[in-house]
């Protein structure tokens, strides 16, 4: 089964994930993950097109990789900090997929 993000915070999907990991019910499946803005949110606002900014953008991409990684096998722990970009919700009214 793939989890969408559907317009959550990164930190909120990667959340989210690992609690449906963690829920004490039998999976005869795997629960995974499908993330678009909530993979690469961070990435994209670090890079902004800049060549110069190419290395830090793929280290945030790399971070969110690996979070959604564990929370993917339940054993994500959550930094405490939702307030960085990470954080912000990446809810779009009325957004047709």
């Amino acid at each position: 089964i793939t989890f969408l993000s559907g317009g959550q915070s990164e930190e909120e999907a990667s959340l989210n994930l690992n609690a449906i990991n963690n829920c004490p019910l039998p999976r005869p499946w795997a629960l995974t993950f499908s993330y678009g803005r909530a993979l690469q949110a961070s990435a994209l606002n670090t890079w902004r097109g800049q060549r110069e900014n190419e290395e830090l953008a793929t280290e945030e991409f790399l971070k969110r990789a690996q979070v959604n990684g564990q929370a993917a096998l339940g054993h994500y722990e959550a930094s405490g900090d939702g307030s960085g970009a990470a954080g912000q919700s990446l809810y779009v009214a009325n957004h047709a997929y």
